[in-house]
């Protein structure tokens, strides 16, 4: 049904309504069951089964799944009845996947609290009283009441409409305040800013009254079917994700190459079948690091629990580290870069005399602003000590104005008692009001200068001409002000007897002005590498202004408007995309245009929004951040991450904070890794040199589980270090082993390699060294374990910093040095006590080769600590 095309009457007919009554009681329990509750449908949720299935869908999970079969199957096959290492690898499978889903949830009722905190009334005509109601209890044939201020819940045919200006720019992107007239009927196909006798769900009454005839709810306003578009769209994987699929996939390939290789070595040289295959899923084992994904998933965990204290809510975990990527911010202007609230920046009465209103107010500038404030219909409340100013955005900047200057909108209404008025309307573009002045009359003019300049008599208005232009070029807008003074009380209220043979007051300009903050979190974006770029609604002057004032903007060449932009082909785009800061007067398809042009260049694109309208563009997106109090339900369903404050410096501090979070992330595949691709080298050199297996599968499986995963838990909280927003983003391509990984953890392993089996050798070769040492192949294998455990916990000290270890205090991250001390403890109980060294294969060692486990186990530490003073020694150089 085009509504807006139909009259009243047919309206009220099609939809079965009474408009002077609305609708009953019984009639609204029917028509709620028929069309179902005024809200959007949810995307279909994923069971607690499905979210399970799917974590271990990750194909280093399927790796250590085999493995575990496999594990399972060589206990049944060589009837030892030994379960233990496969119980555990799936113990941390089970554990890794309940995180996951865990977070996730955690996300969600995070999100859900927040929705419930934004739900919304609405005002309605029933049974012949206003009742107000939850939005999602009204139905089609509900006459809506709309005040100053109401939320819009429906699509609606006006059916009364008195100076109603509705802000629709969550639908249409449209800054200004449409003007509404329910008599308009259309004749022809209109898109929605056209059709002014309709009011649409989501939408603002920003002045006015009104009454509307409901002919939408749910999914099928015009917000429902942009909403129903955006279920269907299938996420993107984010380079986190693409990272680690990648990694475990090489892992794997690793693992499966050494364990065929060792199988054949062993053949070769005669070993039993059984025992070389069970050597081999041994190895296959030690190549993955089993708490990799635990790792990542409290280390993005940690960092979804930071930024929520800093007004960010993840969504999905992964967009946390797809922040820490990014190299392009596409904010709005409006309430994220901006505070959202017309401001009065400059007030001109006479001469060449302009006042800053930041500075102290003259009384010829208040004169201006209260004969201003008598000519408005905004409505002034307190909410505890905050002032509340609900209307038209200019008015309100003048109403604030006086308010905040000692006097209040009241008290001057008590003073000159409005006795007329003349509304604003589009085709006069003034308004004018009329109020008893003593024992004369004064009628008060306002709107635009240039409308306003030929009913000008008396006044500087040549004066007022070089000042309006002034102001222009600054971005501000102009309200001029005028007044005629009657010695009677005027009778004739119309235009053409009031609004002409004014005497000019004075001229007010205005400014959404930046946030105080923006200025700060756009120079630190620009220094860490990251390009933000403005896309608007606005003009583009207003916006280039802005822009230049924050820091965006440096030439003027560097801004264009939609219409510059739909001209243009994708591949001219392209070209020009990174030389352009500021878009104006763009349409919901131009910002996915210039998301999308970005990600071709190979960018990663951070996109702000709060309209419907910004929804598909925070989809394609790789990170949408939309914004949590002015923002859409459509706009939050289709970002990553929602900012509670509507804060641009909030997504500069949870880019910040996402660098952290890569940056120990890559520590922890550094600290795993290095420990993993050894074991691989020690049992293949072993069995190459004829020394039999230094490890059993068991053993392997603690180091990695233990040693290993405890300390590398507390990697996550391990804080960003001096600098990390001084240095460039990452390539959207880069792997996770760019920029000299490889070569550490290379380093690394050839050290574990070397020490372990150094200590393999001489515990178990018992010609050479039994003049020291008692040894045995089981002796061996103790000294070997001992070594590669302790050394590698205590390698987490040298991954968590560039600086050496004596210089980063052990209390910026109290649990990892906690972690640590927990792991050597049980390492060494497992080694100490009878029980447990049978569980694991292990034999009681001697003093000496206590001491020689100790010496070696702390090689790694002087090795990396030289390393450390080689490169800063090199930095200094330079």
């Amino acid at each position: 049904m085009e509504a807006y095309k139909q009259p009243i009457e047919t309206i009220i007919k099609e939809v079965n309504t009474n408009k002077e009554q609305g609708l009953t009681g019984q009639e609204v329990k029917k028509r709620l069951t028929e069309q179902g509750a005024n809200k959007f449908h949810e995307a279909k949720k994923e069971s607690i089964f499905k979210k399970f299935l799917h974590s271990l869908s990750d194909f280093t999970t399927i790796i250590l799944l085999v493995a575990a079969a496999i594990s399972f199957y060589t206990a049944i096959a060589t009837d030892h009845g030994d379960y233990f290492e496969g119980i555990l690898i799936i113990a941390i499978v089970i554990i890794n996947a309940v995180l996951a889903i865990v977070q996730e949830g955690n996300a969600e009722k995070s999100l859900a609290a927040l929705q419930d905190m934004n739900k919304q009334s609405s005002s309605v005509l029933r049974d012949g009283k206003v009742e107000t109601i939850d939005a999602e209890d009204v139905v089609v044939g509900d006459i809506l009441v709309l005040e100053s201020g109401s939320m819009i819940t429906a699509d609606a045919r006006l059916i009364q409409s008195s100076q109603l200006r509705v802000e629709e720019s969550a639908l249409t992107g449209e800054s200004e305040p449409i003007e509404k007239d329910s008599e308009y009927i259309g004749k022809q196909d209109a898109p929605i800013g056209d059709q002014i006798n309709m009011v649409f769900k989501g939408c603002t009454v920003a002045n006015g009254r009104g009454r509307a005839i409901v002919t939408a709810t749910g999914m099928q306003t015009e917000m429902g079917k942009i909403a129903g578009l955006l279920n269907d769209d299938v996420t993107q994987q984010t380079p986190l994700q693409k990272r680690l699929n990648q990694l475990g996939k090489r892992i794997s390939l690793i693992a499966l190459g050494a364990a065929a290789l060792v199988f054949v070595i062993g053949e070769l040289q005669g070993e039993p079948m059984l025992e070389m295959f069970m050597t081999a899923v041994s190895l296959a084992v030690a190549a993955v690091p089993e708490t990799l994904m635990v790792i990542v998933t409290l280390t993005l965990a940690y960092g979804v629990q930071k930024m929520a204290k800093k007004h960010a809510i993840i969504r999905r975990l992964p967009a946390v580290e797809t922040l820490g990527t990014a190299n392009v911010i596409c904010s709005d202007k409006t309430g994220t870069l901006t505070q959202n609230k017309m401001r009065v920046r400059r007030v001109w009465s006479r001469g060449d005399e302009v006042t800053d209103t930041e500075d102290a107010m003259t009384d010829e500038a208040m004169e201006v602003l209260k004969m201003a404030s008598l000519c408005t219909d905004v409505i002034v409340d307190k909410d505890g000590d905050d002032l509340v100013i609900q209307g038209n955005p200019t008015e309100a900047a003048i109403v604030r104005a006086v308010e905040e200057n000692y006097h209040t909108k009241a008290e001057l209404e008590e003073k000159y008692p409005r006795i007329g008025e003349i509304p604003f309307d589009s085709e006069r573009k003034m308004m004018t009001t009329v109020h008893k002045m003593g024992k004369k009359y004064i009628s008060v003019t306002k709107g635009a200068f240039d409308v306003l300049l030929t009913r000008f008599r008396f006044g500087d208005v040549e004066q007022a001409a070089v000042v309006n232009d002034r102001f222009g070029k600054r971005a501000l807008r102009v309200i001029a002000v005028g007044y005629a003074i009657y010695d009677e009380e005027p009778t004739d209220i119309t235009s053409g007897a009031l609004e002409k043979n004014l005497r000019l007051l004075g001229l007010i300009g205005m400014i959404d002005p930046p946030r105080p903050e923006s200025k700060g979190a756009i120079a630190r974006a620009k220094k860490a590498g990251i390009k933000t770029v403005m896309i608007t609604g606005d003009h583009v002057v207003t916006a280039g202004a802005i822009a230049k004032e924050l820091g965006i903007l440096t030439d003027k060449n560097e801004a264009l408007t939609g219409s510059e932009l739909q001209k243009m082909s994708d591949e001219e785009l392209d070209s020009r995309v990174k030389s352009l800061s500021v878009y104006a007067r763009v349409t919901p398809e131009d910002k996915i245009r210039i998301v999308k042009s970005w990600q071709r260049t190979g960018a990663v694109v951070a996109m702000t929004g709060d309209g419907v309208n910004d929804a598909p563009a925070l989809k394609a997106s790789d990170v949408g951040c939309a914004m949590g109090i002015t923002g859409t339900d459509v706009a939050q369903g289709a970002a990553d991450m929602i900012l509670t404050d509507d804060n641009f410096a909030t997504i500069v501090d949870a880019v910040a904070q996402g660098r952290a979070v890569y940056r120990n992330i890559r520590k922890a595949v550094n600290f795993l890794l290095s420990c993993n691709i050894s074991e691989i080298f020690i049992v293949l050199i072993a069995m190459l040199l004829g020394w039999g297996a230094p490890f059993t599968a068991v053993q392997l499986l603690f180091v990695n589980v233990v040693a290993d995963g405890l300390p590398g838990f507390a990697l996550g909280k391990e804080p960003a270090e001096k600098g990390i927003m001084d240095e460039a983003p990452i390539p959207r391509n880069e792997g996770i082993f760019a920029r000299g990984l490889w070569q550490k953890i290379g380093i690394n392993a050839f050290v574990f390699t070397v020490i372990t089996l150094f200590g393999f050798y001489l515990g178990a070769n018992v010609d050479s060294v039994s003049y020291f040492f008692e040894a045995s192949h089981e002796i061996g294998q103790t000294v070997a374990f001992l070594i590669l455990a302790y050394s590698s916990i205590l390698h987490v000290f040298n991954v968590r910093s560039t600086e050496s270890i004596f210089r980063v205090k052990l209390s910026t991250n109290k649990s990892l040095f906690e972690m640590a001390v927990l792991a050597v403890i049980i390492t060494t109980v497992i080694a100490l006590l009878p029980f447990t060294q049978e569980l694991f294969g292990l034999v009681p060692i001697g003093m000496n080769h206590w001491l020689l486990v100790m010496g070696l186990s702390i090689v790694p530490i002087f090795v990396n600590e030289m390393i450390k003073f080689h490169y800063s020694s090199e930095e200094d150089a330079e």
